[in-house]
């Protein structure tokens, strides 16, 4: 397999993780919207832009923020290279460069839903806004499922799921990142309402019942959201399965793959840090400097690998 073609396979994993995850903070974001902290238009829709991290591109277009133009822009438009539709689109580019590699059930659901969402206007989203994004979160499960249910276990698949977990720990972050912020010098009961939203955007709540049962508290939810192995949208679960995927791609280097052994080691670090972190040191304010010690270390690995996989000559997958 060339370089080239497992960047495009990595990269497919995240676009497609990314446009769910994208949908889920949407989700996250309408559930709170209510409290008073987001009762000034403008205020409330910054608050989504910013955690999805594009402001600045926001901000070369719009002179403020409205429901309106701030659902068109990171759902629809092209031009933002993290609208859901972006994503989408760039995820069905390389999987056209892969068609001969792939069974075609990916190529037939990515065109698909690259197609729909080309059709879809703003008018489409504020009909139903709950409705549309629990649509792209059902087209992007078929897309997994198809995956899960007929990939071939080589490297091809190994690196669309090093995409796609690497992808869910981050965008897990974000959304934890965005709601701890909005929890800031709230009551108790405001901030359960909003980690109780966080629970559901995930589809977490019934699962956290079973671990918790009665014992719903803001710390118990950050706890389960980050820390819990069972749980498949958790950070440390991401964690587990990304050092398990990056661990089982055969590759032959030239340099003796000092590369790759520098991502098994971030990988596990990562996943160390989670396997040993205790509920203190999420405690009150310091889930923050968690949350953005992860999230750092997320960016690092992705940048690490790049290098490792994407960048390096002689190297053979």
């Amino acid at each position: 397999m060339l370089n080239r073609n497992a960047e495009a396979l990595f990269w497919i994993g995240r676009y497609m993780e990314r446009a769910e995850n994208h949908a889920r903070l949407i989700d996250v974001h309408y559930h709170i919207q209510q409290e008073e902290d987001f009762r000034e238009e403008g205020h409330k829709w910054s608050r989504l832009i910013d955690g999805i991290g594009v402001r600045n591109e926001y901000m070369q277009q719009f002179e403020s923020f409205s429901e309106q133009d701030v659902l068109s822009f990171i759902t629809l438009d092209l031009g933002n290279a993290n609208s859901l539709f972006s994503c989408v689109h760039q995820a069905r580019n390389n999987l056209r460069t892969l068609r001969q590699q792939l069974p075609s059930e990916l190529w037939d659901i990515a065109n698909s839903f690259n197609l729909w969402l080309g059709e879809r206007s703003v008018a489409d989203i504020m009909k139903s806004p709950h409705q549309f994004y629990q649509q792209i979160k059902e087209r992007t499960a078929t897309f997994l499922g198809a995956e899960q249910s007929v990939m071939l276990r080589g490297n091809e698949w190994r690196f669309i799921e090093s995409g796609r977990f690497l992808e869910r720990a981050e965008n897990t972050v974000r959304i934890l990142q965005s709601v701890t912020l909005s929890c800031r010098d709230k009551d108790d009961t405001s901030i359960y309402t909003q980690m109780q939203a966080v629970l559901k955007s995930v589809s977490g709540y019934q699962a956290f019942r079973r671990y918790f049962a009665d014992a719903v508290s803001p710390e118990c939810i950050l706890e389960f959201l980050i820390t819990n192995i069972a749980f498949p949208r958790s950070i440390r679960f991401a964690s587990h399965e990304l050092e398990y995927h990056l661990s089982n791609i055969e590759i032959d280097f030239a340099d003796g793959g000092e590369g790759y052994e520098r991502v098994i080691r971030q990988a596990g670090k990562i996943r160390a840090e989670l396997d040993y972190m205790e509920k203190e040191d999420m405690a009150g304010d310091l889930v923050d400097q968690v949350l953005e010690s992860l999230k750092s270390s997320c960016l690092k690995l992705g940048r690490t690998m790049e290098t490792a996989f994407f960048r390096q000559e002689g190297i053979r997958i």
